[in-house]
């Protein structure tokens, strides 16, 4: 009598490879995935400076908050929700702006951003957001 297929052994050693394999590469995507949020936030802080400029010039000298932006088409509506894991909170006075980008969890960015009319994004001031050492200081 022929008997064909795997024996049990063969199969449990093939799971234990691909768990292996796993464990390995779930860390790796994890921290690839937190990358490229981190530099989504800092894309669409560049988006919202980008706008101030224009909101600027039409508007005798002052800067919009996010919804004054939008209803001038200058953002879209989904700066007032998480874009790729972060939000987006603007505070407007006087001559004067800041946005910070917040990740909405760890896991969706380690660091948090912001931007004020220098136009150049910094990392938080909050030094646990931000990487040792660089806290406020302009992302490299």
């Amino acid at each position: 009598m022929r008997n064909d297929g795997f024996s049990l052994l063969e199969l449990l050693i093939v799971v234990a490879i691909i768990l292996i394999i796993a464990t390995i590469a779930i860390p790796s995507l994890l921290r690839s995935r937190q990358s490229a949020q981190e530099s989504s936030a800092v894309a669409q802080l560049k988006t919202i400076n980008t706008a101030e400029v224009s909101y600027l010039s039409s508007s005798q000298g002052s800067y919009g908050d996010i919804p004054s932006l939008i209803t001038q088409g200058l953002l879209d509506a989904r700066y007032t929700g998480s874009i790729s894991g972060y939000n987006f909170v603007m505070a407007v006075t006087a001559g004067d702006y800041t946005v910070n980008a917040t990740a909405v969890s760890t896991n969706a960015g380690r660091y948090d951003f912001l931007t004020r009319p220098d136009y150049v994004i910094r990392y938080a001031t909050d030094p646990t957001r931000a990487p040792t050492g660089l806290s406020g200081e302009p992302v490299r």
